[in-house]
């Protein structure tokens, strides 16, 4: 009998070196992914306009290198959530808390969505205003829309004269 209890002791294997450990699966999302999502719903959104670089700007190459003007995203990996920041311009005649709320509610419906990420905060900063042609027309005599400045500017422009 002690020869059959020799083979089982024998027999018997370490089960630690079967044991594996676990696997961890990481994910990571670049913030311009956050930024194309975010521009998408902007899109959608009638009444707003992203923000965009200056000509100065272009002519500089003094682009935003981390994707889309106007539209900042905080990761915060340890508690798998994002926030985001975003600068749009607005068209005159839109009530701004109704924007507001349209853009926070779209995004963070839209980022969760996609990546199953819990959106912390929404913040919108309304940088200026758009004037619409129909507006335009309305608040400004037919001889100075020729003159005006562009309608991402929103402001009245002079007529260009050399004299100081």
């Amino acid at each position: 009998m002690q020869g059959v209890t020799k083979r089982a002791e024998a027999r018997k294997v370490d089960t630690k070196e079967f044991q594996l450990p676990e696997t961890h699966f990481v994910r990571d999302v670049e913030n311009r992914v956050f930024q194309g999502i975010v521009l998408q719903c902007l899109s959608r959104i009638p009444g707003i306009a992203p923000i965009e670089g200056n000509f100065i700007d272009s002519i500089l190459g003094r682009s935003n290198t981390e994707g889309s003007k106007g539209i900042y995203i905080d990761q915060d990996n340890k508690n798998h959530s994002v926030g985001v920041k975003i600068e749009v311009n607005i068209c005159y005649g839109f009530s701004i808390p109704d924007k507001a709320e349209e853009i926070q509610v779209a995004c963070a419906d839209e980022i969760t969505k996609i990546t199953g990420l819990h959106v912390s905060y929404v913040h919108v900063i309304f940088k200026g205003i758009v004037w619409t042609d129909q507006e335009r027309k309305r608040f400004l005599p037919d001889e100075r829309l020729q003159t005006t400045a562009s309608p991402i500017e929103g402001q009245v422009g002079e007529e260009y004269n050399d004299e100081f």
